[in-house]
């Protein structure tokens, strides 16, 4: 893996296609955690438990393991609903397990019309514990793509890791595996090509752990109008700096977080304000990827 260092200055303006302003995505994480696992270690990494302490892989954590299954019973489907109602596509990001274990709410995503990426296997199995293991990397990665394959029908085009937890070498992997763009790189606002060794650029198109209603609410401890607020803040300053050159803006959304009856207002709001500006592109990654590999050449260059 590597990319140049381009400071801002140094780039041409970029335009979005049909004259839009800025990209917005709006990512939901369709994640699922196995119950126990043969492991000391704790299962829930990336962010704070529902109920303090933590617990080792072998131990069954009843309620933070129902909590997070909250947001595949019933947090999902209110916001689907959200963005049935305001018109707003979602990106979804998919564990594999997801797709066998939950396979109803992976369906419902494909039909619906939204872009599925490809998630890693399972939310708890992070590819650096595969760091001095290229093959069993490796293997990871292509269970997760034939799973991707056979209940999406189509091949994947894009990897998120787990907890963003990627190895040098997973841009690399992916990029011999035909993939064609990354999420996991989160330095910038604006796509940018990252040269890996089969010669195959990759897009990065940069998610976000700080505009993300795990931070917002959780580690935080944002109300629904605080959450709003950092959303309405991304979005307002992005859209003023986009005048010059197109920015890329991302939520990072957990059904089992703003799922919650008492949190969902803060999407509600965010949709509907964002929703009111006509030069804004509700992008999926793929789009954004495919545009930007044959426009690459305006914005940063050779």
């Amino acid at each position: 893996m590597y990319y140049d260092f381009v400071p801002f200055p140094d780039r041409k303006p970029l335009k979005w296609p049909n004259g839009k302003r800025m990209a917005v995505i709006i990512t939901t994480n369709l994640e699922y955690w196995d119950r126990t696992k043969d492991t000391d270690r704790i299962i829930y990494p990336g962010g704070p438990g529902i109920v303090g302490g933590t617990l080792t892989g072998r131990i069954y954590d009843n309620p933070n393991w129902t909590w997070r299954e909250y947001g595949h019973r019933v947090g999902v489907w209110r916001m689907f609903d959200l963005f049935k109602a305001t018109g707003i596509p979602t990106s979804c990001t998919i564990n594999a397990m997801m797709a066998l274990e939950r396979r109803a709410v992976v369906d419902y995503a494909v039909a619906a019309g939204y872009e599925i990426v490809a998630h890693n296997y399972e939310q708890s199995e992070l590819l650096t514990d595969f760091q001095d293991d290229e093959a069993a990397e490796r293997k990871i990665i292509r269970k997760t793509l034939d799973v991707y394959r056979d209940v999406v029908g189509r091949e994947a085009k894009g990897w998120l890791s787990s907890s963003l937890r990627s190895t040098p070498a997973t841009i690399d992997l992916i990029a011999e595996e035909g993939l064609t763009f990354f999420c996991d790189l989160l330095n910038d606002d604006q796509p940018y090509l990252v040269q890996t060794r089969c010669g195959r650029p990759i897009v990065s198109v940069p998610y976000t752990s700080e505009v993300n209603d795990f931070t917002v609410f959780m580690r935080q401890g944002k109300d629904v109008e605080g959450a709003f607020k950092v959303f309405k803040e991304q979005f307002d300053w992005l859209y003023m700096e986009s005048e010059k050159s197109g920015r890329h803006m991302n939520i990072g959304l957990h059904p089992h977080v703003i799922g919650q009856p008492f949190r969902i207002r803060s999407l509600q709001m965010f949709l509907e304000y964002a929703r009111g500006f006509d030069d804004v592109w509700f992008a999926t990654r793929e789009e954004i990827a495919s545009w930007y590999l044959e426009h690459h050449a305006e914005h940063i260059g050779e």
